[in-house]
């Protein structure tokens, strides 16, 4: 063989084995991609299940306007209100879980890298009001649900034992400015760990694992 030729052929084989490198990094870049989005299914999965948490709420509800259009004095004001918190409520918790699977389905891992990044920071924000939105309202939600069963058998849990509902609002009250207080305290620069167990907890844990295999997939595509 001539120089010239074998020149040629080295040239053909080194192209040849830097496509075949480029396509490996390339498939094994999309299966990292795939593996960390489907570690988020747990997620999805919690939120099935708060969609199904978030349903007896407005059939609770349901049940109260039924209830008061076949009594003849209607419903006193106050299992009104209670009846429009807890529907408002449950509408609350679907929706919010409607909007995180919604942002969950938006993740495709064909996507290029840096949007697949935005789009998981999307998922966490969204996440993390959710957790909010539906969770600290506990701290009263309780009264109006028992002012709602009162009222589905006819009676007025304020009129009738106020100290409880009254109490109740008041033990509330401490424990979400408890809460608060301490959610800020605990992201003080000066203590570093317990902010990042407490960002960790608000996260999730398999969203977790989706940011830093995604983080991790970045690290490798940038080599």
């Amino acid at each position: 063989m001539e120089p010239d030729d074998l020149k040629l052929a080295w040239q053909t084989l080194s192209r040849r084995l830097e496509r075949h490198d480029a396509l490996q990094a390339h498939v094994l870049l999309e299966q990292r991609k795939q593996r960390a989005l489907s570690s988020l299914r747990p997620l999805v999965w919690g939120q099935v299940v708060q969609v199904l948490f978030g349903i007896p709420f407005i059939l609770l509800a349901g049940l109260l306007w039924i209830r008061g259009g076949q009594s003849a004095d209607g419903l006193p004001w106050t299992v009104l209100v209670s009846g429009v918190v807890v529907q408002l409520y449950g509408i609350a918790t679907v929706a919010m879980a409607g909007e995180t699977l919604r942002r969950i389905r938006e993740l495709d891992y064909a996507q290029p890298i840096v949007e697949i990044q935005k789009r998981l920071a999307t998922v966490r924000r969204t996440y993390i009001i959710n957790g909010m939105l539906t969770g600290l309202p506990w701290w009263f939600m309780w009264v109006p649900v028992l002012v709602v069963l009162a009222g589905l058998g006819g009676g007025d849990l304020l009129a009738r034992a106020p100290g409880i509902a009254w109490i109740g609002l008041g033990v509330g009250a401490v424990g979400l400015a408890a809460t608060v207080g301490f959610h800020r305290w605990s992201r003080n620069p000066a203590r570093p760990r317990l902010a990042k167990a407490m960002e960790d907890s608000v996260t999730g844990g398999s969203l977790r694992r989706a940011q830093a295999r995604i983080d991790e997939v970045a690290r490798f595509e940038a080599e």
